[in-house]
């Protein structure tokens, strides 16, 4: 090896492709089942809001439905607060492992709760609690299956590799999807509400395992190692992010904004909103959305490919631009009685909404240093994620039943995207760069090839 090389050598650090494969397999088949988890919630809003808060009206249940959809989110921050600096710690991997089970745990005794009609107030008591157990659990997902999947790839490949965390987010989705209408297709209402929703739920059991034991056999990241080695690590992570990184935490919180607002409103509350405000039967409102959620899942790693060659910020403009000029006109679409027109509207949204999905991975971690990045990742994310996105749902069908205005979905897409502009011009491109606070990073095939 020449001295040129060597040099090069010290200055970079290298991954074989087949570790970093596993790795990024292994974080996002795990956040695939992790919103898998979340997904089903949200496709059974309607038949758990009758499980659980029998009432006469039926717009009261889907509220009582959403509150308790939305509480999961109070919990979140305080999920963050405990995972994100402890993944600054200790590493990355053993976060992900916990994340992992306590949400599969939760999910399994949604499956097996008595019903209202059973135990009374006990039922929704006890329901409440497990979304709180599940919401302390993602607190800690997320944000560190990112910082994981970052701190493996290579720099010129980040935002390919990191668009995989979202691909597995997609397909925990869609697969929630399929089961709603393979439910919802063969079984009749009665049938739903006595058992057939808490199939889906019972199967977090068995899938955890999975994602378990997938995530066992997991390395920590380069990165995070570089700081061992280097004996870096932050011992109090905490109070560093909140005493010299508030700036870089604000400015991800605000970016995070139009994220989860698009997220939760297309993928969570537009079934609900397609059965209530517009009359589609509940079958063909998780068909549309499964149609868009397939429709995402093709584009949102070839978006994160061409981010490594044009950079992220061009297209998270793109995404922000497009909701604010569109919106209004693909809910217009939505509103004209017609299926087609409906699948039309939401696949407008979907496409810009999946220009976020597809870069955000690779550039909300990168603005933090390695020694914080975790915590201030996971925090900043949380934060965002429970005042904006997940009252989202709940919010919206509130307006709505105030306003009698089934535009507000639209306004709140435009309002979030108008406010991740501003932080978005302030953004350091981070694109084909090295990681803050780490060595260029780049993959080779096998030690084999190196000279």
């Amino acid at each position: 090896m020449s001295e040129s090389e060597i040099l090069e050598e010290d200055l970079s650090s290298e991954i074989d492709d087949s570790v970093m494969r596993r790795a990024i397999a292994g974080a996002a088949t795990g956040n695939a089942l992790e919103w898998f988890d979340f997904g089903v919630y949200g496709y059974f809003a309607t038949t758990i809001g009758h499980v659980f808060f029998p009432t006469e009206s039926s717009t009261a249940a889907l509220l009582s439905s959403f509150a308790v959809f939305a509480s999961a989110f109070l919990a979140r921050p305080f999920g963050s607060l405990f995972f994100g600096p402890l993944g600054d710690r200790i590493g990355r991997s053993g976060v992900l492992i916990t994340t992992i089970l306590l949400m599969s745990v939760g999910t399994a005794l949604v499956g097996v709760l008595p019903s209202y009609d059973e135990i009374g107030i006990w039922s929704p008591v006890l329901l409440v609690a497990l979304r709180m157990l599940q919401g302390f659990s993602t607190g800690g997902e997320y944000g560190s299956a990112a910082t994981f999947i970052v701190e493996y790839a290579p720099d010129d490949r980040r935002g390919f590799l990191a668009s995989f965390l979202e691909f597995g987010t997609l397909t925990g989705y869609s697969f929630a999807a399929i089961l709603a209408l393979v439910l919802d297709g063969t079984l009749g209402e009665d049938a739903m509400q006595s058992w057939g929703w808490r199939v889906p739920f019972l199967m977090a059991a068995p899938l955890g395992i999975f994602g378990v034991w997938l995530r066992l056999k997991l390395e920590d990241s380069p990165a995070f190692k570089e700081l061992q080695d280097s004996g870096e690590v932050e011992t109090a992570p905490f109070r560093s992010l909140f005493k010299f990184h508030w700036r870089t935490m604000l400015l991800c919180l605000g970016l995070v904004v139009v994220l989860n607002v698009a997220y939760y409103t297309v993928l969570k509350y537009m079934p609900s909103y397609f059965t209530s405000q517009l009359g589609i039967s509940e079958f063909n409102s998780v068909l549309l959305s499964l149609g868009i959620l397939l429709g995402m899942l093709l584009l949102v790693t070839p978006l994160g490919r061409l981010s490594d060659r044009i950079g992220r910020k061009p297209l998270l403009y793109v995404a922000c631009g497009g909701l604010i000029v569109f919106a209004i006109p693909a809910f217009y679409l939505m509103s004209l009685n017609s299926l087609w027109l409906a699948f039309a509207g939401l696949a407008i949204v979907g496409f810009f909404v999946v220009f976020l999905s597809g870069v955000m991975p690779s550039t909300l971690p990168a603005i933090f240093r390695t020694n914080v990045r975790n915590g201030g990742f996971t925090i900043s994310y949380n934060l965002s994620t429970a005042l904006f996105g997940g009252t989202a749902p709940f919010l919206i069908t509130w307006l709505i039943s105030v306003t009698d205005n089934n535009y507000i979905p639209a306004f709140y897409l435009m309002i979030a995207a108008g406010i991740a502009l501003i932080p978005l011009v302030q953004l350091r491109e981070s694109a084909n760069a090295p990681l803050l606070g780490s060595k260029p990073r780049h993959g080779h095939r096998s030690s084999r090839h190196r000279s």
